[in-house]
């Protein structure tokens, strides 16, 4: 079938134009994470980290996370409003009796007379009194609960200043915990980040790159939370399914710093806005041949946490906007 010279022109420029695509492989985030935000940060998951120098703008909320907002200490909710223990069944109880008092049918049974009357009043006083110590004893009961509450609530500490990572001093950390849920995290407390904890987020941003290139899961399960673990497990197989493999190398920090870090229970928290270079390119299983290529250069938030007697891992990566 033969073609016009005008058409020919265009379907010559369409193929080229198709072949430059092949060729030139497409940038993209394909680093851990995916260029997202994802894990769990404690009680701070839904509050934005403090800013710094190396990540000045805000980080975006989280797209995958196994938190739940609103979510609070069952013991620190209050009481409904307007309501008494027992007010509903004895009202109800009183109501009935006197309602059947009045139609002749009795309260506990048949009433006649002004002895019947008196003894309805004698059965009403009792009940009132019956009612009286429930609710001082139920009042009695809740009063320990309540100041524990209290006591929980006033537990907080006032935010810390950042300190560089790797740098020359330690950086003051971190303060209470955000509200969560509408109620502040129990049992807030400062954390102190020192030179061997920056060094020690500073080697799991290198071996966490390198394990995700190596697709090594065990490895990845040792140095990070079992959330992080199965994010990356995601993504490591939605490659498999695509024939394609993230080989990252290369990892450089060039500028971090702490934005808060701070302590829940018995666990410690820190958030590190980092700034590092990187190889990051996706390749065919098979061909090696180069089809995605990342960004040079990234700036994230990771959030770390630690346990008694355990060493620091991955708890979430927040991308900066």
């Amino acid at each position: 079938m033969l073609t016009s010279p005008p058409r020919r022109r265009r379907t010559a420029a369409l193929l080229a134009l198709a072949a430059a695509l092949t060729v030139a492989a497409p940038v993209v985030e394909a680093r851990p994470g995916g260029g997202g935000s994802s894990g769990s940060r404690g009680s701070r998951t839904f509050d934005a980290p403090s800013a710094t120098p190396t990540a000045p703008s805000a980080a975006q909320p989280m797209q995958r996370t196994q938190s739940a907002p609103g979510m609070s200490n069952p013991g620190m909710q209050a009481p409904a409003s307007g309501r008494r223990f027992g007010g509903g069944f004895f009202a109800g109880l009183l109501g009935a009796g006197l309602l059947g008092a009045l139609l002749g049918g009795g309260f506990f049974g048949g009433l006649g007379g002004i002895a019947s009357f008196l003894g309805l009043l004698l059965q009403v006083g009792l009940v009132a009194l019956l009612v009286m110590f429930a609710v001082r004893l139920f009042r009695r009961r809740n009063q320990p609960a309540a100041a524990h509450a209290r006591s929980g609530l006033d537990s907080g500490q006032g935010p810390g200043s950042p300190g560089p990572m790797g740098g020359a001093g330690p950086g003051a950390a971190g303060g209470a915990a955000g509200m969560f849920g509408g109620q502040r995290a129990p049992q807030a407390r400062a954390v102190q980040i020192g030179p061997n904890d920056y060094q020690a987020f500073e080697r799991l941003l290198g071996d966490i790159q390198d394990a995700y290139s190596r697709e090594d899961r065990v490895t990845l399960g040792n140095l990070t939370t079992p959330e992080m673990a199965g994010y990356f497990d995601e993504e490591l197989r939605a490659n498999a399914a695509r024939g394609v493999v993230n080989r990252i190398s290369d990892v450089k920090l060039l500028q971090g710093d702490l934005s808060e870090a701070w302590g829940e229970d018995r666990t410690d928290y820190a958030t590190v806005a980092m700034r590092y270079a990187l190889k990051d390119v996706t390749v065919e299983r098979g061909s090696n041949r180069v089809v995605q290529t990342g960004e040079p250069e990234a700036t994230e938030l990771w959030t770390f946490l630690r346990q008694p007697g355990r060493g620091w891992v991955l708890s979430a990566i927040q991308q900066t906007r």
